[in-house]
C-alpha cells in the first residue's frame, strides 16, 4: 500500500500489484478497491495501481464530505496521475467507478491512453435502464433454485417499493455463480461500504450528463465496454448504448458473467482485457 497527498492536502492510498506499464484502476461503490483483487489475473500482464476513493479503504475521510462527490472526485484522479508521474494513463473503471473515469476523460482527455469500462454505472452519461430491461435479463437465471425470491425482490425495487431486504435478496443477480466465493466476495463488499461517503458520490451536481456526452463524442482514444451477459446493473443493451457514445470503442459482452466478470471466468475476462490494453 502507498500513499500521496491530493490537492487539498487529503491523504489517499493506492495499490500496486503486477509488473509491466501501469493501468489505473478506479473502483466502483465507490468502496475501498480490495474486492477488486488482481482483476482477474490481470496484474501478470500490467502493473495495477488501484485508487482507494477518498473515505474509503486506507484514505482519509474528509471532514468536508461534499469532496467526496463524483465530479470533484476528477482532481483526485488527476492528483496520482501527477504523482505517477504519467503523462498519459491507462485507465479501468469499474462500474460506479466509471462515473469517475468518463468525466476524468471529459475534462481530461489528452491524459487518457486508453479507457476501459468494466460493467460500468451510466449515471454520468444518462442513459435510462428500464425495468423491463432488467426484468428481460433477469430472466435469463430463471433455472436458479434461488430466482423467485430474487426475482420477487427485483419487481419491489422495480416498483419502488425496495427494502433492505430486497436488496439483500437481488445480491445473486450480481454474479455468474452464486456459489461460496460469490456469497464471500459480496459479504466483504458490503462490509466496507459507508453510507456518508456513497450518498455524497451522487449527491446533486455531481452530474452532467449532456455535457459529459458532448464530450466523450469528442473522445479519441480507444475505449472497451466490457459487459456481463445476465448482469441486471449493465445490461449489454444500455452497454452498446454506451459504446455508441465514443467514436472509438468496442464492446465485448462476457458469456454467462454478472457484475464482476472477473470472478465468474476469469481467463475470459483477462484474455479481453489484456489484448485491448497491450
Amino acid at each position: 500500500m502507498e500513499f500521496f497527498t491530493s490537492y487539498d492536502g487529503t491523504e489517499l492510498s493506492y495499490h500496486v500489484s503486477g509488473d509491466g506499464a501501469p493501468v489505473v484502476c478506479l473502483p466502483g461503490g465507490p468502496t475501498a478497491s480490495a474486492y477488486l483483487g488482481d482483476l482477474g489475473g490481470l496484474s501478470a500482464h500490467r502493473q495495477l495501481v488501484m485508487l482507494d476513493p477518498r473515505g474509503t479503504g486506507r484514505s482519509a475521510k474528509p471532514q468536508d464530505s461534499s469532496s467526496c462527490r463524483c465530479d470533484r472526485l476528477v482532481a483526485d484522479v488527476e492528483a496520482l496521475r501527477a504523482h505517477l508521474g504519467l503523462d498519459r494513463m491507462d485507465l479501468l473503471a469499474h462500474c460506479a467507478g466509471a462515473n469517475l473515469a468518463t468525466q476524468y476523460a471529459a475534462r481530461h482527455p489528452r491524459r487518457v491512453s486508453r479507457l476501459a469500462l468494466i460493467t460500468p454505472s451510466v449515471r454520468a452519461v444518462g442513459i435510462a435502464i428500464s425495468g423491463d430491461l432488467r426484468r428481460e435479463t433477469a430472466r435469463l437465471r430463471r433455472g436458479e433454485p434461488w430466482f423467485p425470491q430474487a426475482f420477487a425482490a427485483l419487481e419491489a425495487i422495480v416498483a419502488g417499493r425496495a427494502t433492505d431486504g430486497s436488496w439483500h435478496a437481488v445480491a445473486p443477480f450480481s454474479y455468474g455463480r452464486w456459489d461460496e466465493v460469490a456469497r464471500a466476495h459480496h459479504a466483504a463488499d458490503v462490509e466496507q461500504q459507508d453510507p456518508e461517503v456513497m450518498a455524497a458520490f451522487g449527491a446533486p451536481g455531481a452530474f452532467d450528463p449532456d455535457a459529459t456526452r458532448a464530450a466523450l463524442a469528442r473522445f479519441a482514444p480507444p475505449v472497451l465496454l466490457l459487459a456481463g451477459e445476465v448482469d441486471l446493473a449493465a445490461p449489454p443493451p444500455a452497454m452498446a448504448k454506451f459504446a455508441g457514445l465514443f467514436p472509438d470503442a468496442g464492446l465485448v459482452i462476457q458469456p454467462r458473467a454478472g457484475h464482476f466478470p472477473w470472478l465468474d471466468d476469469a481467463d475470459g475476462f483477462r484474455s479481453a482485457v489484456a489484448a485491448f490494453l497491450g
